[in-house]
């Protein structure tokens, strides 16, 4: 590992931690020597089993909810038990469903909320409760696992497409807001070989990838190098976004 790649010392939090992009990320964190406390919602069974894999290190877990602003202060506070300064924050939790766009009647206005609150104010929550510990850091960067939707509008819903633009429109504005102790960048993937889009099989990928230039599937490993680079090369990337995808906006 060379001496950029070396993250011994620093502290990383990955929002819904425990699966998928979120996961793989958590490793490759862990890998380059960070220390990572791994945000889940719903399984602390998952997030536990992951914790017990992970090279040694002051790892943790934190129930953290997207519609709960208190769950990110609960995380604040324990980061100031650890010494207060938090250098990476990678927001990857998030939800979305399968809603043909022309299908106004099933993506309701409850849902609609729901996607809305998961995609942009839960995201927008972390950075406001954990402020002060990424400035603490003087280097720190914020990730946001957005996505092509957000500027090809074309997703797993409506809603969810517009609620990637917002976070990238949020993550353009922070970019500038936060500087130059904290960067922000996107990350934006397109269909990525995870369970996040309920339905969406390995088959299915396969057939869409065949259309893209590089004609090969987005693993969730190939995000989570993407995101560690943001943290270890990209130094003087913000506000702006880093697409994989394999070429499929193209």
């Amino acid at each position: 590992m060379s001496a950029i790649d070396n993250l011994a010392g620093r502290l990383a939090v990955v929002t819904g931690g425990s699966n998928g992009i979120g996961a793989a990320t958590v490793k490759r964190l862990a890998a380059a020597g960070a220390d990572v406390i791994i945000g889940y919602h719903s399984s602390e069974v998952r997030a536990q089993e992951l914790l017990r894999s992970l090279p040694a290190g002051r790892h943790a877990v934190a129930h953290l909810a997207l519609e709960d602003p208190a769950s990110f202060q609960a995380l604040a506070a324990q980061i100031d038990g650890r010494g207060g300064k938090l250098d990476i924050l990678v927001n990857s939790a998030g939800f979305t469903r399968a809603i043909p766009h022309h299908d106004l009647e099933a993506l309701t206005d409850d849902l609609f909320e729901q996607i809305l609150i998961a995609n942009i104010r839960g995201p927008y929550s972390a950075i406001r409760a954990l402020r002060t510990q990424l400035r603490a850091s003087g280097d720190a960067v914020i990730v946001n696992v957005s996505s092509i939707s957000g500027f090809t509008a074309s997703g797993s819903n409506v809603a969810y497409c517009a609620s990637k633009a917002a976070l990238d429109n949020i993550g353009m504005s922070l970019g500038r807001a936060l500087g130059p102790e904290i960067r922000v960048i996107s990350v934006s993937p397109g269909a990525v070989a995870t369970d996040f889009v309920p339905g969406r099989d390995r088959e299915a990928l396969e057939a869409g990838a065949k259309s893209t230039p590089l004609r090969r599937v987005v693993e969730a490993d190939d995000v989570a190098a993407a995101i560690l680079a943001c943290a270890t090369h990209l130094k003087v990337s913000t506000g702006t976004t880093i697409v994989v995808d394999g070429g499929r906006h193209l």
